[in-house]
């Protein structure tokens, strides 16, 4: 199975935001290369917000290019065999954490965003990760800083879309 073909079978099993998961799916249904970077008319990309539901808290990197506290993700890339795979990936990546696992059910919710040309939009496919017990952090290339922040100071320091996802976050768990 193709990265396309998990990605609509995840969208088609997403039972929330019908109106922007129909977007999604019309959007791969229009565009087969809709995975991808290079697609300009904008591309499926794989997030997961990093947990640690024992100390209430979540890890958000300062990204170096868009200088803002967000959540762990990215492009996909072709190895990753599946949306899940992709954003564990860079979560690990990003995070410096080994042995982060996806909440289970999928994901937790969908974030469309404007990006700047060549390309027009993000369609971000949103995980929790849970973080193992005494994770230790590591920045990366990708960030400016890494920080864990309680989940009641997130709104004070992030945009809506990750205090959205950080309440859909606590919700599911």
């Amino acid at each position: 199975m193709s990265l396309h073909d998990d990605a609509v079978l995840v969208l088609k099993s997403y039972e929330d935001q019908d109106e922007l998961r129909r977007t999604y799916l019309d959007h791969l249904s229009a565009h087969p290369d809709g995975m991808w970077k290079a697609c300009e008319a904008g591309h499926l990309t794989a997030s997961a917000l990093v947990v640690d539901p024992e100390r209430g808290r979540v890890l958000l990197t300062l990204h170096r290019k868009l200088n803002m506290w967000l959540q762990m993700g990215g492009h996909c890339e072709p190895g990753d065999a599946t949306l899940s795979d992709a954003a564990l990936r860079e979560a690990t990546e990003e995070s410096g954490i080994a042995g982060l696992t996806l909440l289970p059910g999928g994901p937790v919710r969908l974030d469309r965003h404007p990006i700047p040309a060549p390309c027009n939009w993000h369609l971000d496919v949103q995980y929790a990760a849970l973080a193992p017990g005494g994770a230790v952090e590591a920045i990366s290339e990708e960030s400016l800083d890494l920080r864990w922040f309680p989940y009641d100071e997130v709104a004070g320091v992030a945009d809506a879309s990750v205090v959205r996802l950080v309440e859909r976050t606590r919700a599911a768990l």
